[in-house]
């Protein structure tokens, strides 16, 4: 019998599974979510159209734009129910449409934990004003009070008569009206939101079991052609030679294409590079491995992370620049019956999310339009507008769904590697990145030095705290010559710190960049956390007492920090008010307090469990962790468990909020165990998963507790503050578990 040779993409296996499955998935989801290529809806004459946002048909069909990117957190399943609740509409008539990149949205940067909390109240307005709008019309035809009237449920009701209207009879007139101002129609009750804080459904849940939904490797347009890059493996290097004769003989080949080097400070441009473009990804890979490129590295080449470290040392053993100041923190020193000083180090990290960049172009005479995975559809317009020397408004930036950001996503450089070539090729191009360009080409999270001294009393009270904190600031990717951190990086877990100290210093050392420094997942609080938690750590040992009773302790009384207190005049925040944010010391001792309680703190202590404990309030929410380790049979360092409490203020959907925190933790796991990107002649030293792990399976503790902590202050960040306390904890426990000291990440290196 003749063999016959079967293809089995993932796309075809997943639909085929959905055939199984997806009655099930369908099932999980009220309202539906579109494909991640559909438009936003254009102006139309029909229907009631209050704001960018919002767009009720004329058949009731209730149209709901979410402007920010879904990468697995649930955005397009939570900021719509926000307009949804406060217009009153059926989730079952509700459609909810990606927005390409457009100014007209305002920010669309899905980064900074800032999507609910920067879009609460303005996107409850703008459902509360086509709520104004319908019952006003509803309410003319009863000739009946405005007051009397309740939309909800996708109708506008009035009680005394017992009269309803549906939406799709209220639409026409209610575009006749004037739109009133959003700033002055008034919000419902926190408690009449009806899903908002709940359990609520992923609706992109059904399209992904299925198979149907589109990331940004899926594009595909007729003609399409694929290209890998090969980069620099120097930030600054140009290639200087390379064999195209034995990369266009790869059958599949069709293009060999240089691409320019950044000029100026390097910002979001492509390295540079040759492009190898071929009929599939796999033709494009081969080529480019036939290339033998010989670079030349440029001025970076002598970067090693080994001599940086000493450097980065001797930056944070001397003076810098004072940033925060209260008190006298020399003289406090002096006075101290007993001081504590202690540095810790932590690497480079990369941000290694599931999906590694690509992005589709097609370039004609009108234009250039884009699809992409991307978190900041803005910024991509923008950097392929200015690489093709266009006007914004002649590129579209269409938003996939993306297989994890983690920040990189928001950095588009990967997205004008897409237009440049389509442009140069003359047919649509994707460009795909390997995990290994993933790993050596990325942005990565700086590496950092943390010097912290204490002065103590004869009672063993904090009187002095001085902080010298040095790392290459991400301001140098953008201008090329920072190198002192900035007010805003130092707002990430030092400015905004508040303890009870009368004598308080912080400084900032110099550091050159000699890569592509970036944001990741909670960015410079990973490190500043893990520094100050340790350090309070070692301060509680040096006491023989309990490190939850000196951490409460150094954090002083419940209270809202002003800046006074904090030393400084103003505080970043996370570009959010401090009378509506307020560093409020109140909100982390609770957190504090509830997982240490949550963990059986004090009982699993005595009976000889190694736990550690960390805090920190980043993106204006407030998280606790405990962390339990022992020794696996090979005698390496294992998390048992984990316990982490949070307070977000206000939440949107609980579920998601949970997900989050429990991805933090495993997260943060990896960065305490495994994370750790080193350099040596200027290049990266790892290459893929085999050397820059992320936490295994039989890493993960089986248990990991979340609690969120029920209440109606305004909404802080979710997505990152879960991590920065993580890595602290579990260094705390490890020293409870073995008395050595960690200072220094990742473990593994550490041997432990």
């Amino acid at each position: 019998m003749e063999q016959q040779r079967v293809v089995l993409l993932r796309r075809s296996f997943l639909a085929g599974l959905g055939l199984a499955v997806g009655g099930l998935a369908l099932g999980l989801a009220e309202g539906r979510a579109d494909a991640a290529e559909a438009r936003a809806p254009a102006p139309a004459s029909a229907g009631l159209r209050t704001s960018v946002f919002l767009h009720i048909a004329t058949d009731g069909t209730v149209s709901i734009v979410c402007h920010r990117s879904e990468m697995g957190q649930g955005i397009r399943s939570s900021l719509p129910v926000l307009v949804a609740d406060e217009l009153g509409a059926d989730m079952a008539r509700v459609k909810v449409v990606q927005a390409d990149g457009d100014k007209a949205y305002g920010d669309q940067n899905t980064d900074g934990s800032r999507s609910v909390r920067g879009s609460y109240e303005p996107l409850r307005r703008v459902g509360a004003t086509a709520r104004a709008m319908l019952v006003a019309v509803a309410a003319k035809r009863w000739r009946v009070p405005a007051a009397e009237c309740v939309a909800e449920g996708h109708a506008v009701h009035h009680a005394k008569s017992r009269r309803s209207l549906d939406f799709r009879e209220l639409v026409a007139d209610a575009a006749k009206l004037p739109v009133p101002d959003a700033k002055a129609v008034a919000l419902r009750p926190a408690s009449e939101l009806k899903r908002v804080g709940g359990p609520l459904p992923l609706l992109d849940g059904p399209a992904i079991v299925t198979g149907a939904a589109q990331f940004g490797a899926d594009v595909r347009l007729p003609g399409m052609l694929t290209a890998v890059v090969a980069r620099p493996p120097v930030v600054g290097g140009k290639v200087a030679r390379y064999d195209g004769a034995r990369a266009l003989a790869v059958p599949g080949v069709k293009r060999l294409v240089e691409l320019p080097a950044p000029k100026g400070p390097v910002g979001f441009q492509p390295l540079g590079g040759v492009a190898v473009v071929a009929d599939t990804t796999w033709a494009a890979m081969r080529g480019r491995a036939a290339l033998e490129v010989t670079w030349d590295h440029g001025a970076n080449a002598a970067y090693d992370s080994a001599s940086f470290r000493e450097a980065l040392s001797r930056a944070a053993s001397a003076p810098g620049k004072v940033m925060r100041q209260v008190g006298d923190v020399d003289r406090a020193f002096a006075a101290a019956a007993r001081t504590i000083e202690a540095e810790y180090h932590v690497p480079h990290l990369a941000h290694v999310a599931m999906e590694p960049p690509a992005a589709v172009a097609r370039v004609d005479a009108d234009g250039c339009e884009v699809w992409a995975p991307t978190q900041n559809p803005q910024a991509a317009r923008a950097e392929v507008a200015r690489a093709l020397g266009l006007d914004e408004g002649k590129v579209t930036v269409h938003v996939t769904l993306l297989g994890g950001g983690f920040g990189r996503k928001s950095k588009p450089d990967y997205v004008a590697e897409a237009a440049l070539l389509a442009r140069e090729v003359g047919a649509p191009v994707r460009v795909q990145w390997t995990r290994e360009d993933d790993v050596q080409s990325g942005y990565f999270h700086s590496v950092s030095a943390q010097r912290l001294k204490a002065g103590l009393d004869a009672d063993g009270k904090l009187t002095a705290w001085l902080h010298r904190t040095a790392f290459p600031p991400i301001p140098s990717t953008f201008d090329g010559k920072s190198t002192t951190p900035s007010a805003m990086e130092l707002d990430l877990g030092v400015l905004d710190l508040a303890l009870a100290t009368p004598n308080l210093r912080v400084e900032a050392c110099d550091a050159k960049a000699h890569v592509r420094i970036g944001w990741l997942r909670s960015v410079c609080n990973i490190f500043h956390a893990f520094a100050i938690q340790s350090f309070i750590d070692e301060i509680a040992h040096a006491r023989q007492a309990d490190p939850r009773d000196v951490l409460l302790e150094v954090l002083g009384p419940a209270r809202e920090a002003t800046p006074a207190e904090l030393g400084i005049s103003r505080l970043p925040n996370y570009g959010a008010s401090l009378d509506e944010h307020p560093v409020d010391v109140g909100r982390l001792r609770r957190v504090i307090e509830r997982v240490t309680e949550l963990s059986g703190w004090s009982a699993a202590r005595k009976a000889g469990r190694a736990l550690g404990l960390a805090a920190h309030r980043s993106f204006l929410t407030y998280v606790a962790v405990v962390a339990a380790v022992s020794k696996d049979a090979l005698g390496k360092v294992q998390v048992d468990e984990v316990w982490l409490v949070a307070d977000p203020g206000t939440v949107i959907n609980l579920d998601r909020v949970r997900a989050q925190m429990e991805g933090a933790v495993v997260f943060g796991i990896s960065v305490a165990l495994h994370g750790a990107i080193t350099m040596k002649g200027g290049a990266v030293e790892q290459t893929n998963f085999r050397d820059y792990p992320v936490a295994r399976s039989t890493e993960v503790p089986r248990r990991i507790h979340v609690e969120i902590v029920k209440s109606d202050a305004p909404p802080g960040g979710v997505g990152e503050p879960g991590v920065p306390p993580v890595a602290p904890a579990i260094a705390n426990a490890v020293f409870a578990l073995t008395k050595t000291r960690v200072r220094e990440l990742p473990l593994r290196r550490l041997g432990l």
